[in-house]
C-alpha cells in the first residue's frame, strides 16, 4: 500500500502539539480502540460470572439472573453441585487465561518485532473474537457444557489476545517520542479502562436475554475492529514519509544526543562508559530486532517487571472480581454491579493521565509511582470497609482506581516505551515490542497467580482478607521500584549540579 508523503505545514512552529500530524491522531485512535475492544471482550466474562455460576449449578433461586430456558433443560446441564465450586472454577479459568496470556506476551513481543505488527494485531483480534464466540455463545446455543473444553478455549484465547498489547505499545512508541510521552501515553493507556466500561455497558445491556449474548455482541464488535486495523493502521512514520520518533523533536542539543534519551536511566558515569549497543551504528543498515536476553538485561526492565507483577495482580483482581464481589457481598443485582464497577476504571483513566503529566513535568517516573502506591494502601484499606451504600462505594472505588489503575497504566505504557527506547537501543524500534512483552508478560504471571489466590482466600476466609492481600502486593510494588527511585533522584541531582556549574 502506497501512502503520500505528508509534510508539516509550519515546520518553524514550536510547541507540544505542533509536532503531530493527522497520522498521529489516527494511529492514536486506532491503537486505542483496538486494545479497548480486546479488553471489552475480557470484561464480558467477568461481568456475567454470576449468571454463568447460576447456569452451571442446579439452584435457580437467584432472582438477579434472567433464565430464558425451560427449567428442566437448565437443570440437566449443570456442571457443579454448588456455587462455591463454580466460583472456584471461574477463578481457575481466570488463572488459565492469564498464564497463557503471559506466555503469549513473551512470544508476541518477539514476533511483533520481526513481523508486520498490523498483521499480527489483526490476526489476534479476529481469531480471539471467534474463540470468545465459541466459548460463551455457541456452547450455550448447543447446550454443550464441558470443563476441559472451556479450559482449552480460554487458554487459546489468552494466547491470541496476547498479540495486542506489545503491538499497540510498539506502534505508539514508533509514533510518539519522549516529549510529552507521560501525558500522551497516560491518556492513551485509558484504552484498557475504556474497554472495561464498554464491556460492562454491552454486557449489562443484553444480559436480560441470556449471558451468551454478552459474548456474542463483544465478539462481533472486536472482529469488526480487527478488520478496521487491517485496512487502516500505519505502524511507523517511515511508511508515510515522516521522520522517525524523536527526529527534530528536541529544541536544544543535537537530535542525535537527545531524541530518544529515556526518562529512566542510571546516568552513572560508569554505566555510560559501557556499550550496550544492540545493533550497528550505521544508519544505513536495517535495524536488527533485539534478543530476549538482551532486552531482559536493559536497565530497569527486570525491576519494573517484578513491580508490575505485584501491581497487575491487584489491578486485574479488581478487573476480574469487582462485579462479582459487589453482587455477592452486598446483594446487588448483577447488572447494577456491572454498571457501578465502571467507577474503578474512571479513576484509573484520570489517574494514568494526571500522573503521566506530573511525571513529564518532573522528568521522573518512579517517584510519582511511589507516592501514588503509598496512597493506594490507604485507599484499599478504606474500600475494604465500604458500607452497603452505592454512592459512597462508587467514590471510594474511583479513588482506589486512581491510585492503583493510574500507576498500572503508566508502567504498562509510558514506562515500557521508555525502557524500549533508551539510548542503548537507540534507533531500534524493534526493541519496543520485546520489552513491552517482558514487562506485561511478567505482570500477567503475577496476575494469573493472584486470581486463583483471590478465589481461594475468599472461600477459606472472607473478602477482608482478600483486601489485606492486595495491600501486601501493593507494598511489594513500592519495594521493587525503590532502587529506581534512588537512581532517578540521584541522576536529577547530578544534572541540576551540572547545570548550575555550567551557568
Amino acid at each position: 500500500m502506497d501512502f503520500p508523503v505528508i509534510t508539516r505545514r509550519n515546520p518553524a512552529r514550536k510547541g507540544f502539539l505542533s509536532q503531530y500530524t493527522q497520522h498521529h491522531v489516527i494511529v492514536f485512535l486506532l491503537t486505542f480502540f483496538s486494545y479497548a475492544l480486546l479488553h471489552a471482550s475480557r470484561k464480558s466474562f467477568s461481568n456475567v460470572k454470576v449468571s454463568i455460576s447460576s447456569q452451571w449449578t442446579p439452584s435457580s433461586l437467584n432472582t438477579s439472573v434472567y433464565i430464558v430456558e425451560p427449567n428442566q433443560t437448565w437443570n440437566s446441564n449443570h456442571l457443579f453441585p454448588d456455587k462455591d465450586s463454580a466460583t472456584l472454577f471461574l477463578g481457575l479459568l481466570d488463572t488459565i487465561f492469564l498464564f497463557s496470556y503471559a506466555v503469549g506476551l513473551f512470544v508476541s513481543g518477539i514476533v511483533g518485532d520481526r513481523l508486520n505488527m498490523r498483521l499480527v494485531l489483526t490476526f489476534g483480534m479476529c481469531s480471539s473474537a471467534v474463540v470468545v464466540f465459541v466459548f460463551g455463545t455457541l456452547t450455550e446455543w448447543l447446550h454443550f457444557y464441558n470443563k476441559v473444553f472451556y479450559c482449552l478455549l480460554w487458554m487459546l484465547n489468552g494466547l491470541l489476545q496476547s498479540t495486542g498489547w506489545p503491538c499497540v505499545v510498539a506502534v505508539m512508541g514508533n509514533w510518539f517520542g519522549k516529549s510529552g510521552r507521560g501525558f500522551v501515553f497516560g491518556l492513551w493507556s485509558a484504552c484498557a479502562s475504556v474497554g472495561n466500561i464498554l464491556g460492562a455497558f454491552l454486557a449489562s445491556s443484553v444480559l436480560k436475554y441470556g449471558y451468551e449474548y454478552a459474548f456474542l455482541v463483544t465478539a462481533a464488535v472486536q472482529f469488526a475492529g480487527g478488520l478496521i486495523i487491517f485496512f487502516g493502521l500505519v505502524t511507523s512514520p517511515k511508511e508515510v514519509g515522516l521522520p522517525e520518533t524523536g527526529e527534530g523533536e528536541s529544541e536544544g542539543g543535537s537530535p542525535e544526543e537527545e531524541s530518544n534519551r529515556p526518562l529512566i536511566n542510571g546516568d552513572n558515569d560508569e554505566e555510560e562508559d559501557i556499550s550496550y549497543s544492540v545493533q550497528a551504528s550505521d544508519s544505513t543498515n536495517a535495524p536488527v530486532a533485539i534478543g530476549f536476553l538482551q532486552a531482559c538485561c536493559l536497565p530497569g526492565v527486570l525491576l519494573y517487571s517484578l513491580a508490575y507483577a505485584c501491581l497487575k495482580l491487584v489491578n486485574y483482581s479488581f478487573f476480574f472480581w469487582l462485579p462479582f464481589y459487589l453482587s455477592i457481598n452486598f446483594g446487588w443485582k448483577e447488572a447494577e454491579a456491572d454498571q457501578l464497577s465502571i467507577w474503578y476504571d474512571i479513576g484509573g483513566i484520570i489517574g494514568g493521565t494526571v500522573q503521566g503529566l506530573i511525571s513529564d513535568m518532573l522528568q521522573m517516573r518512579s517517584p510519582v509511582l511511589a507516592v501514588s502506591l503509598v496512597l493506594a494502601v490507604g485507599a484499599l484499606f478504606g474500600y475494604s470497609r465500604s458500607p452497603n451504600n452505592k454512592p459512597i462505594n462508587a467514590v471510594i472505588m474511583a479513588i482506589t482506581g486512581f491510585f492503583i489503575g493510574g500507576p498500572s497504566n503508566m508502567i504498562s505504557s509510558a514506562i515500557s516505551a521508555d525502557l524500549g527506547r533508551q539510548e542503548m537501543v537507540r534507533g531500534s524500534s524493534e526493541a519496543l515490542a520485546t520489552v513491552t512483552g517482558i514487562v506485561d508478560g511478567t505482570g500477567s504471571i503475577g496476575a494469573a497467580v493472584g486470581q486463583f489466590l483471590v478465589s481461594l482466600i475468599q472461600r477459606s476466609l472472607d473478602w477482608k482478607w482478600v483486601f489485606y492481600f492486595f495491600i501486601l502486593m501493593t507494598s511489594l510494588t513500592v519495594v521493587f521500584i525503590t532502587p529506581l527511585i534512588v537512581r532517578e533522584i540521584s541522576a536529577a541531582r547530578r544534572k541540576r549540579r551540572a547545570s548550575q556549574r555550567a551557568g
